[in-house]
C-alpha cells in the first residue's frame, strides 16, 4: 500500500475562527490589539481618510481630463 507523503505531512490552515474555538484569551488579546490600533490613528484619522478618498477621486479625473484636452489639442494642431 502506497501512503502519500504529501498529505500525511501537510498543515491544515484554517482562515477563520470557529465561534467555539475561540477562547477568552484570544477575545482579550484581540480587543487589546484594537485598542492599540484606535489608539494609533489620532484625532486627524476621519478627515486624513477623507482627504484621501478626495484624492484618489479627483487624481483618477484629472488625468482623464488631461488625455482628453492633450487629445483636443492634438486634433486642433493636425487642423490647421
Amino acid at each position: 500500500m502506497h501512503m502519500n507523503a504529501h498529505a500525511v505531512t501537510s498543515p491544515r490552515w484554517i482562515t477563520a475562527a470557529d465561534a467555539a474555538d475561540t477562547t477568552p484569551a484570544d477575545l482579550f488579546a484581540l480587543g487589546v490589539h484594537v485598542d492599540r490600533c484606535n489608539g494609533c490613528r489620532g484625532r486627524w484619522f476621519t478627515l486624513r481618510c477623507a482627504f484621501d478618498t478626495a484624492h484618489d477621486f479627483v487624481a483618477s479625473h484629472f488625468i482623464t481630463t488631461l488625455l482628453i484636452a492633450s487629445a483636443g489639442i492634438g486634433l486642433a494642431v493636425i487642423a490647421l
